[in-house]
């Protein structure tokens, strides 16, 4: 039987959610929310299910499986908190958008009542959801990698100054943390995702000129070193429209082994895997620096909107399986990881670049039952 599922949040993402339950067989969207009744009544009427104009209301009049929360506010993250708790309340499931909030009290507290009421409480870490990063998990779960050596992942938007226009609105404009809080939740979530727990972060901030000349206070630019539980080192950089990116485009990850090392380009498009030397038939005529030649997936997709069904159908389907939660792939606790990252970078940077240890994750404790 198809999950019941009422969508929080009636703006572009949250439009996005609701169609994506509502094509999906494991779905049965039923209801929208939103305290604008105007949003409301147009996603009700776009996906043909009734509108609330608020979460308790909602709650009280639908039976409801699933909450989906797609709010935004401040820093993309301000208005996650209170909508998922009280769903959690009700004894419903939450997928939340990211960054599971801008606050990372919050965020520990959502993730330790979903524990409490033994409830799923999932995140829309949808960068992980594609078909590079599937091939990307089987050359890992194969040994073709090897053990970890590196992981180097760029993220940020194309542009420069010719581009740049001062994005004045409230949720982002006089926040200076607003891309680190709001963004880096994705990269973070795919270095642990391919390569495990970080244990060390050391991170250099700043914007460009352009920025400072306009009173743009949002620190844009994220240099991030890190090291991986593994012993794997691992660099993060990331920008928000301030440049374009070479090789790669605008999204990248490689991660490289003692056996061989894969690239994903762009996120959905492409990955790319190199055999190390001696694990492949070498070229005939070797010269210096040879090596087996490459592997070359294309997926076939350009869009990276392909990745919100393929995540939101991963949460439905480990709900309807009733995995264990410690098994519920892009949880809240994998949000949680992401977010800790995120704060030891801002507190070296505030900290001129000093070596900040993550605070601790909490542990998963398996299910007897399950």
């Amino acid at each position: 039987m198809a999950l019941k599922v009422g969508v929080v949040g009636m703006g572009g993402i949250g439009n996005r959610h609701a169609g994506c339950h509502a094509e999906d067989d494991l779905a049965d969207l039923v209801a929208v929310c939103d305290v604008v009744k105007e949003s409301a009544d147009r996603a009700a009427e776009r996906h043909g299910v009734r509108a609330y104009y608020s979460l308790k209301d909602m709650l009280e009049n639908e039976d409801l499986d699933i909450v989906d929360v797609t709010t935004g506010g401040n820093e993309n993250g301000s208005w996650h908190y209170e909508p998922t708790m009280e769903a959690l309340a009700a004894g419903r499931h939450v997928l939340c958008e990211k960054p599971l909030s801008n606050d990372i009290d919050e965020a520990r507290d959502m993730v330790a009542y979903a524990a409490e009421q033994n409830l799923y409480l999932g995140c829309n870490l949808n960068h992980y959801f594609s078909q590079p990063a599937d091939k990307a998990r089987e050359y890992i779960a194969e040994g073709k990698v090897g053990e970890q050596i590196y992981c180097i992942h760029k993220m940020g938007f194309a542009g420069g100054e010719a581009t740049y226009r001062p994005g004045k609105g409230p949720k982002s404009w006089g926040h200076p943390y607003f891309h680190v809080k709001a963004f880096l939740t994705h990269p973070f979530s795919v270095m642990r995702n391919f390569c495990g727990n970080i244990t060390h972060v050391q991170a250099f901030f700043d914007r460009p000129s352009f920025r400072k000349q306009a009173g743009d206070l949002m620190i844009s630019l994220n240099s991030i070193h890190v090291r991986f539980e593994s012993g794997a080192m691992g660099y993060l950089l990331s920008q928000r429209g301030d440049a374009t990116f070479g090789l790669g485009g605008w999204w990248s990850v490689e991660v490289a082994g003692t056996r061989g090392t894969f690239c994903i380009e762009n996120c959905v498009e492409k990955i790319t895997f190199w055999p190390a030397p001696g694990t492949a038939p070498m070229p005939e005529n070797m010269s210096h620096g040879a090596a087996p030649d490459p592997i070359v997936d294309d997926s076939g997709i350009a869009n990276f909107d392909a990745t919100f069904p393929f995540r939101i159908h991963a949460f439905l389907e480990d709900v309807t399986n009733g995995v264990p939660r410690e098994e519920l792939r892009a949880s809240g606790h994998d949000a949680l990881a992401a977010l800790e990252y995120t704060w030891a970078a801002i507190e070296s940077y505030e900290n001129g670049g000093v070596l900040v240890t993550p605070n601790p994750l909490p542990l998963l404790k398996r299910d007897p039952m399950a």
